[in-house]
């Protein structure tokens, strides 16, 4: 059984806006990302805010989309 990597997308062609949303959600908390994408820099608080921000509105777009299927 092949093991699946918490970094791999189920939609590959969503990658650029996820990317776009983490910059988004970054500038907003006042969290300034690496150009080159490397964060090791970053505290643990610091990633799991914009991780964390980040599962807040992809679920606040989940749920406008499937109330849009449902009226």
């Amino acid at each position: 059984m092949a093991q699946n990597s918490s970094n791999n997308l189920v939609a590959p062609n969503a990658r650029g806006a996820l990317d776009q949303l983490k910059y988004e959600v970054a500038q907003e908390l006042g969290i300034t990302l690496s150009p080159d994408g490397y964060q090791g820099n970053k505290t643990s608080y610091e990633n799991g805010s914009i991780g964390g921000y980040i599962t807040k509105r992809l679920v606040t777009l989940a749920e406008q989309s499937l109330a849009g299927q449902y009226k």
